[in-house]
């Protein structure tokens, strides 16, 4: 064995040796197997080799953690990502597409969390239209009809829908009349009579049924052992259309409601349309007359009985026989009502 003083000669030869090695094959990586001493003095001399560019490093060199930092639990440490949970998504490689990373699952809620409301169940169904609603009287339905807004829901008097009726322009109609016509008699009858419009007579004197046609009606009334103050009469419309034209649909649907309220109010027992208008406007039909009269129609609980209008019979005196079976049929229901 070579003693200490001849060491340096032969790591002068063994670097001679190395050069000429180079010279001839090219530089060479000395991985394992080398002396510590010789592997450093190597490593003086050969030049620091770096990875090409399209290359990734094999190991990333691991950051060592802030001086002032204290060291973190390992289950803080996994929570804060200071350890690995799952393998990275894949680095995409230099012309090759990037493998996606799995989408995050939504995490189920607890078992005791409370039900959301969609997910209460509906127990007892929708509510029903309470026009429809046979447990309520036929004027709590009938009061339904009118529109949620309007200030007749909050009127308890007929003066009041007449005071506010008369300040109210609600179709074009409303502007050209002398006066508004809302009925006249007993606001407690047990018999309600509703026709299709005033005429000019009724515009000028603010009543209904005061013409010719009114006299007629009065004598049918009392034909049927009726007098004109124990009935209340009425129409739907409560200003004239020009020149007693039929009402048009969006004067109808301003109006009844009106008249929705003051049968509220009334509370008869029986009601007596007259004329084809007035039964189709009730009932929402577009009927004949012939196929509306004869019998009761249920109007939301109360009897509607459809007859011919007194107009009418002054203009078709035959017609006057139908009418009179017609009242009479009226005034057997209303006896059998009333009592």
């Amino acid at each position: 064995m070579a003693d200490a003083a001849s060491l340096p000669d032969l790591l002068r030869e063994a670097r001679g040796l190395l050069a000429l090695q180079r010279a001839i094959v090219g530089p060479t990586r000395y991985r394992a197997g080398a002396e510590p001493a010789a592997a450093a003095a190597l490593a003086e001399e050969r030049p620091e080799w770096e990875p090409p560019d399209d290359e990734p490093p094999l190991l990333a060199e691991a950051a060592p953690p802030a001086p002032d930092e204290p060291p973190l639990p390992a289950g803080q440490r996994q929570a804060e990502g200071h350890l690995p949970t799952a393998a990275p998504p894949e680095t995409p490689r230099r012309g090759g597409a990037a493998t996606p990373a799995p989408e995050p699952q939504e995490a189920a809620p607890p078992p005791d969390a409370p039900a959301s409301p969609d997910d209460v169940p509906d127990l007892f169904g929708a509510l029903p239209d309470p026009s429809q609603d046979e447990a309520l009287s036929p004027y709590e339905r009938i009061e339904a009809l009118i529109p949620e807004d309007s200030p007749l829901r909050d009127m308890a008097s007929l003066d009041e829908v007449y005071a506010w009726l008369d300040e109210t322009e609600l179709v074009p109609i409303d502007r050209d009349r002398i006066h508004p016509v809302l009925g006249t008699g007993d606001p407690d009858a047990d018999l309600m009579i509703i026709g299709e419009a005033p005429g000019a007579d009724e515009d000028r004197q603010g009543e209904p049924f005061v013409g010719r046609s009114g006299q007629l009606l009065d004598k049918i009334l009392e034909a049927v052992l009726f007098k004109r103050p124990e009935v209340y009469i009425t129409n739907i419309l409560k200003s004239r259309p020009p020149n007693n034209r039929d009402p048009l649909a969006d004067e109808v649907e301003a109006h009844i409601p009106i008249l929705y309220k003051q049968i509220a109010l009334v509370r008869p027992k029986v009601l007596l349309a007259v004329g084809k208008s007035a039964g189709n406007g009730l009932l929402g039909k577009k009927s004949s007359l012939a196929s509306l009269r004869g019998t009761f129609q249920d109007f939301y609980g109360l009897p509607l009985l459809v007859t011919y209008h007194p107009a009418a019979l002054l203009r078709n005196p035959q017609w006057k026989r139908p009418t009179w079976e017609d009242v009479k049929l009226l005034r057997t229901r209303y006896d059998q009502l009333t009592g």
